[in-house]
């Protein structure tokens, strides 16, 4: 059944497309050997590495965030060498068994599905590698799978206070253009995102930032790889930046999403998704009175402005209420992922959003959950509006 309306899309990934992204993709192709589409494609590698906040240099790549997982993992760890995952979610564990399955052993720390990462943990896993074997801490931002989103200032101040040599690399996938995220303040050696999350495009870029100390590695790396070489892709050549023939409509999208970011201003567009988040969270917690649902993430300070997981604490299967917010009203919402399926759901209030989008988004929650008989205390909306007619 065709359902009447715009789709409100509130997934944690993919985000809504801005109209003005969508008309800068919709082009042929043309020319990418052309010296302007080269200048475009190097003004948005400069332009990423601004969002990054880094001198280092910015990658793409044509994959999706999974696939930007490998890519420190083939240029930064030797062979045979030790990785440390911090684990608090679905995607850090996804992240730690692609590095086992490439040969390489890997630490992590216990997880705990309602928390982010434990820099304390960090620091007592790293204190026990006396032979120096870890050449890198992989550390995800936003867990989207949970919510919760990590101290990155803390876990790289545990890094420090062991003085381990390990590179600090970052999954940012559900955070750049979201969170607060400074790579060469927080000392990151290398950042990764995608294209479908805070930068606003379809699903199908990756990227990745290297500062001054991930690059030196880089160089000298001996595992084997060739797509994902950083080393060919700094080449002079256009084709070499993204190993053959670009994705021209991602890229001109990728312009006209960096445009309106610094259009906006990066910390006015990151001050918006806290501004929602907070809407969304106060609707939560008054949904949240009635005793049959909780947030996920424990502590109010680690959860994300990137999405909110709703847990059902009387073993109640949100799926059905799911499923009529999709198919009666036109709302998509994330479902519980892992070991959180049939426990939880997910409101993402991340991308091209405002305020009316979101409280549209929010009403239906509500209505669906109605429908559904899914318990919770009426008045989430009007607890969200006046979150935001606070601020």
């Amino acid at each position: 059944m065709t359902l009447p309306g715009r789709i409100f899309l509130h997934s944690p990934g993919p985000t809504n497309i801005p109209d003005r992204v969508l008309r800068a993709m919709h082009r042929p192709c043309e020319d990418f050997a052309a010296p302007a589409f080269q200048d475009l494609a190097r003004s948005c590698l400069s332009d990423l590495s601004r969002v990054f906040r880094t001198e280092g240099e910015s990658f793409a790549f044509s994959t999706n965030g999974h696939g930007t997982w490998e890519i420190p993992l083939v240029n930064l760890v030797e062979p045979g060498s030790a990785v440390l995952v911090p684990l608090a979610g679905r995607f850090s564990g996804a992240w730690a068994e692609m590095a086992e399955k490439l040969g390489l052993e890997v630490i992590t720390t216990p997880p705990d599905l309602g928390r982010a990462v434990d820099p304390q943990a960090v620091e007592d896993a790293l204190r026990a590698d006396k032979a120096g074997r870890i050449a890198a801490v992989l550390t995800v931002h936003t867990e989207t799978a949970s919510s919760a989103r990590t101290d990155l200032e803390a876990v790289r101040a545990a890094i420090d206070a062991v003085g381990h040599p390990a590179l600090y690399v970052v999954d940012a996938i559900a955070s750049l253009a979201v969170e607060r995220f400074e790579m060469d303040a927080w000392k990151i050696d290398c950042a990764l995102t995608a294209s479908q999350k805070g930068l606003m495009l379809p699903p199908g870029m990756g990227f990745a930032a290297l500062g001054e100390r991930a690059m030196q590695v880089a160089e000298r790396c001996s595992h084997p790889r060739r797509y994902w070489d950083i080393q060919f892709r700094r080449g002079d050549a256009g084709y070499q930046w993204f190993h053959g023939t670009p994705p021209l409509q991602h890229v001109w999208g990728l312009r006209e999403a960096l445009d309106m970011i610094f259009e906006q201003g990066l910390d006015a567009v990151i001050a918006r998704h806290a501004r929602l988040a907070e809407a969304t969270r106060a609707a939560v917690a008054h949904w949240s009175q009635a005793g049959t649902l909780d947030f996920q993430t424990v502590r109010p300070e680690e959860r994300s402005n990137a999405v909110t997981a709703i847990r059902t604490t009387d073993g109640t299967d949100p799926e059905t209420m799911r499923k009529r917010a999709r198919e009666r009203y036109n709302v998509v919402l994330g479902g519980g992922l892992g070991e959180l399926q049939g426990r939880v759901f997910r409101i993402g209030h991340l991308g091209d959003l405002n305020e009316p989008m979101l409280l549209g988004a929010l009403a239906t929650v509500e209505l669906a959950m109605r429908d559904t008989a899914l318990a919770c205390t009426e008045g989430g909306v009007v607890a969200a509006v006046r979150a935001l007619s606070t601020r």
